[in-house]
């Protein structure tokens, strides 16, 4: 497997949950056994699950759909993930102090707003590209689904970035793909929207 190899994206959907297992690690479960449950819930609720009860709570996710993120594969293997789906259903997201919705967001723009939660790079495949990849196919997919925009509350970086601190995303990636900042509510955190 090269990194030479094409890429395609796919919907994750119930058939693909064993390649979703393969690539978040069986008994890891991506970053610290977060499953990409941590937007979905609030923290005290999310500490209180089981890594188990985690994985469970996504598969119910994936096989309840839509599909709550894409895969990128090279061949046959998913070499990454990234989460996105309406805005509202991102609980943490919709509360947190740095991407809650601006004041004068509507009832109505929320609603018609996709987030983009996390991303997840298999290792081996980080640093090749995968990140724009996915986030390409992201804003194309939410723009099917009829949304109106997309927000994403990346990280801002100066630095390499140390294991798992770049799992939000990377804000450079999100200037390139057309967002911009609409907030700043703490130094590395801009929250970011795309018209879609």
């Amino acid at each position: 497997m090269s990194h030479n190899d094409p890429v395609h994206i796919q919907l994750a959907t119930p058939e693909r949950w064993a390649d979703l297992v393969d690539l978040f690690g069986p008994e890891r479960g991506a970053s610290g056994g977060c499953w990409c449950m941590w937007p979905f819930l609030r923290g005290k609720d999310w500490k209180a699950m089981t890594r188990e009860e985690r994985r469970d709570a996504f598969q119910q996710k994936v096989d309840a759909g839509p599909a709550p993120g894409l895969l990128a594969y090279r061949g046959s293997l998913a070499v990454g993930w990234i989460a996105l789906g309406p805005r509202s259903q991102y609980l943490r997201f919709q509360l947190g102090k740095t991407s809650q919705p601006l004041p004068e967001d509507s009832e109505q723009a929320i609603e018609t707003t996709h987030a983009v939660t996390c991303f997840y790079i298999r290792k081996g495949h980080r640093g090749t590209g995968l990140m724009s990849l996915l986030l390409d196919a992201a804003i194309g997919h939410a723009r099917a689904q009829g949304a109106r925009q997309m927000d994403a509350c990346p990280m801002e970086t100066d630095k390499p970035l140390q294991w798992g601190e770049g799992f939000v995303g990377i804000a450079d990636v999100f200037r390139r793909a057309g967002f911009v900042e609409i907030a700043r509510r703490s130094p590395k955190r801009p929250l970011m929207r795309k018209t879609l």
